[in-house]
């Protein structure tokens, strides 16, 4: 079903433990500055991209295989702090790949969205 659908006012979503597997509709939620998903089964971002409001953004704990997904978060101009602990990316850079012994998700993270102020709680500048 559309998240989205008459929220558009909405700034502050929190959606934490809710067994969520995507997020179609939530670009009609464009004013939030802040959404709270951690603990779902999101793995795709693109919906992310049209929010422009947006401050912080938590997705601890879900299915996000896939570095480059985060490239989506990039059009988040106002993202300040984003939480991506406990999904797959902090460990490799995709499914697919074997662990790297010098991957650093941080960077990564860092490399597709440079104005992010922290990352999981800590400054973003600390790698």
């Amino acid at each position: 079903r559309d998240l989205g659908t008459s929220l558009s006012h909405l700034c502050v979503l929190w959606m934490a433990c809710c067994g969520l597997s995507d997020l179609d509709g939530i670009s009609s939620c464009s004013s939030l500055k802040e959404l709270y998903i951690a603990y779902n089964n999101i793995s795709e971002l693109s919906q992310l991209t049209w929010l422009d409001h947006l401050e912080i953004l938590d997705l601890e704990g879900n299915n996000i295989e896939d570095i480059e997904q985060i490239q989506y978060l990039r059009l988040c101009c106002k993202l300040s702090h984003l939480t991506v602990e406990g999904n797959l990316i902090c460990l490799k850079p995709n499914a697919e790949s074997a662990e790297e012994p010098g991957y650093n998700y941080r960077v990564e993270v860092k490399k597709f969205i440079p104005h992010l102020k922290y990352l999981d709680q800590i400054p973003a500048s600390q790698t």
